[in-house]
């Protein structure tokens, strides 16, 4: 564990820690951010109280089953909160790998990577609402652990779980057809499935009814008689009754 005030970004000390020979297996915390990124290119606002974190991984897979990473990540947080905040708030798992509190989004993952002299490189950054959270325009909705719990959530009371269940399913993940499991058990913690949704791509945005993932994470969407699997995306759940309808953005 490499605990730090104020970083630019924990991803960037990750991949900066692989490129000085770091052998991995390595967690990075910050108490602050000022460079602090999620997916797309967009920024993560990092205020103190939060958590920061990125766990760096050398070689954890062939490269191209890298991106599963996300969704072993996932798991493994979506159920350290679970741990956290107890039985009564929903935690949910919003294709790919954002988590949500009662419908709320209160952390991301962004994984990363970079060819080293030992290998490959994986981070998967890990940013946790656990003081307070965005406010103003937002694609989501968004909350903070404290609030849902109603008494303070600190950083260090979901690093612990979150490092020890991360520790657990990256085991199962090594295992001969461990991404099968790791799907199995991504999708009980799904938000959305069987649902009407709607995802944004760089081109355009479609809706349909969330039907499951691949065999690669794939997200597979019903639309009428037609399966279109989706790569990547922003996923927006839809309120019940709403018509599934194909849209374009640009």
């Amino acid at each position: 564990m490499a605990e730090h005030g104020e970083l630019v970004s924990t991803n960037d000390t990750a991949l900066d820690s692989a490129r000085a020979g770091d052998p991995g297996r390595l967690w990075i915390t910050a108490a602050s951010q000022t460079g602090g990124r999620g997916r797309n290119g967009r920024s993560w606002t990092s205020h103190p109280g939060n958590l920061f974190a990125s766990l760096l991984l050398i070689d954890p897979a062939p490269p191209r089953r890298a991106p599963e990473l996300g969704f072993v990540a996932s798991i493994a947080l979506a159920q350290a909160l679970r741990e956290v905040l107890g039985d009564g708030p929903a935690v949910k798992i919003k294709w790919p790998n954002d988590i949500l509190g009662n419908g709320a989004k209160v952390a991301g993952i962004l994984l990363e990577s970079a060819p080293v002299a030992q290998g490959l490189a994986c981070v998967a950054g890990i940013g946790v609402n656990c003081a307070s959270h965005p406010d103003g325009p937002l694609l989501y909705k968004t909350n903070d652990l404290s609030a849902i719990a109603g008494r303070e959530v600190t950083p260090g009371m979901v690093l612990e779980p979150l490092a020890a269940f991360m520790a657990h399913w990256l085991g199962v993940w090594s295992q001969p057809a461990g991404f099968e499991t790791i799907r199995a058990e991504w999708l009980t913690l799904a938000a959305g499935q069987g649902e009407k949704i709607r995802v944004t791509r760089p081109k355009d945005a479609v809706e349909g009814v969330f039907k499951t993932i691949d065999a690669t994470g794939r997200l597979l969407l019903q639309q009428d008689l037609n399966e279109i699997a989706i790569d990547a995306g922003d996923v927006f759940l839809l309120p019940p009754g709403a018509a599934p309808q194909l849209m374009r953005t640009n």
